[in-house]
């Protein structure tokens, strides 16, 4: 199943897709796809429900997010076009919630950047809390997948002082969706293709067969650190492609347009702006 949340910013309402990709209504089975929804998410009919009228905009597909957890570098091919070693562990860093926006708002550039990077990410939803998970149970703790949008300014990460969070959590780095695709419908999620364009040219390629660190391990490493909780959000990291590993890097710029895809989980376009 797909499901959805749509509307204006910060008034979401809940919803899914039926066979035929149709926007159906789902508030009046649930009050919003966040919090104990996502332990047993609706299984319902879609076709049974009010279908949308229009095309609404589509916002983050959960709400209530309580922690949004970035893992760096775990694509061995991503971290060569680096320049830096595959990590022995999950390199770990938070993204303030404030980042989230839906899947085709727009992207602002904050004042000062002129490294604003682009990463497509495989993103696991949690449905059900998790503290000390074993490998081969992590995955029963998962709602969903979605697409993320780690949207990175690389000065701000790597040339200032600190932790990468501050490249990582200016406002709208944190594009989530379309949908929020259950386990069932997504499939294996460590052979799920993802890429991303640029002005229509192509710049990241990959399948998430090749992370270093899988999806189960990365939430049973995660779980013995700090309980994850129904909503939290993991970007499970980008393949390669990325702009500061290009020759000569290649970065964002006002009126550039972003579009992502990971097999299964739809589709992301952003437009780019910068902040006036």
């Amino acid at each position: 199943m797909r499901f959805v949340r749509y509307g204006d910013p910060g008034a979401e309402k809940p919803g899914m897709l039926d066979a035929a990709g149709r926007l159906r209504d789902l508030s009046g089975v649930v009050s919003d796809i966040s919090g104990p929804v996502l332990a047993k998410l609706p299984e319902v009919a879609p076709e049974g429900l009010p279908e949308v009228a229009g095309s609404p905009r589509l916002g983050p597909p959960v709400g209530g997010v309580g922690k949004f957890i970035g893992i760096g570098l775990n694509y061995a091919d991503h971290a060569a076009e680096a320049g830096l070693t595959p990590p022995p562990e999950p390199i770990v860093f938070m993204k303030a919630t404030s980042s989230i926006i839906g899947p085709n708002d727009t992207v602002s550039l904050p004042r000062g950047s002129e490294k604003s990077d682009w990463e497509v990410e495989l993103g696991a939803v949690i449905g059900r809390r998790a503290k000390y998970v074993s490998e081969p149970e992590a995955l029963a703790h998962v709602a969903g997948y979605c697409i993320v949008n780690d949207i990175s300014e690389r000065a701000f990460q790597a040339e200032r002082s600190g932790q990468w969070t501050k490249g990582k959590s200016c406002d709208t780095f944190g594009p989530v969706g379309p949908w929020l695709v259950t386990p069932e419908e997504a499939g294996d999620p460590q052979a799920l293709d993802l890429h991303l364009d640029v002005n229509g040219e192509r710049m990241q390629t990959g399948n998430s067969r090749a992370m270093i660190f899988s999806v189960a391990r990365i939430i049973s490493y995660l779980s013995e650190m700090m309980t994850l909780h129904p909503g939290d959000i993991i970007a499970t990291g980008t393949p390669p492609g990325v702009g500061m590993g290009m020759r000569p890097p290649r970065f964002l710029r006002d009126g550039d347009e972003m579009m992502l895809e990971i097999t299964g989980l739809g589709r992301q376009r952003q437009r780019v702006v910068r902040d006036p």
